[in-house]
């Protein structure tokens, strides 16, 4: 059993909206598009707040740190897939993104397997403010071939795959750093103490 805390808390809450966010979108029923913008920000909110809690109260959990990430790459990947099923979204871009997603992913456990942890940059920060914000766009605008929201849909691709290149190139970077700082531990751990031992 994991533990209950706060952010644990609004990560389960967050991937049980998923059903919820798709139900809304792919089934016809009135002001369903209102429900799934008013679904989707809501989760949205809580992916921004349940890390920033953990972090304040330094209650990190290995069930957050797996989770988490788990929790919003499923509600990206359905509401994207959802969008593509009503016509509202090209099938590539959805796949470029979700693409985009599950290969960092595993960059970062290829990466974590080496003792190395991948932290976020400004780019994948940049990516996941204009995601939230293009599925938005698609969900609530009437038209989504709008001039503006289709410009907000292409920066999201751009900003998406730049941010994975990122990734990819400063992965060997942080593998290096984490092996130099295994190797300089245990080479402290080999030096003899001076002065520790009982007097002649």
């Amino acid at each position: 059993m994991f533990p209950l805390t706060l952010p644990n808390f609004l990560t389960v809450v967050r991937i049980l909206l998923v059903p919820v966010l798709v139900a809304a979108l792919l089934v016809n029923t009135p002001h369903g598009s209102a429900v799934a913008a008013l679904v989707f920000a809501l989760a949205a909110v809580t992916d921004g707040l349940d890390g920033y809690i953990a972090r304040s109260r330094q209650s990190i959990t290995t069930f957050g740190k797996v989770m988490d990430p788990i929790a919003d790459k499923l509600l990206i990947a359905s509401a994207l897939i959802s969008l593509v099923a009503l016509d509202r979204l090209d099938a590539w871009i959805a796949m470029v993104i979700i693409a985009r997603e599950f290969a960092v992913s595993g960059l970062r456990v290829a990466a974590g397997a080496q003792g190395a942890v991948i932290p976020a940059s400004l780019l994948g920060k940049a990516k996941t403010v204009v995601q939230v914000a293009a599925v938005m766009a698609l969900i609530a605008v009437s038209d989504p071939g709008t001039a503006w929201v289709q410009a907000l849909v292409y920066a999201t691709v751009a900003v998406t795959v730049l941010s994975g290149v990122d990734y990819f190139l400063n992965v060997r970077r942080h593998i290096e750093h984490a092996r130099r700082d295994v190797t300089a531990g245990a080479g402290a751990a080999r030096e003899p103490r001076v002065g520790g031992g009982a007097e002649p």
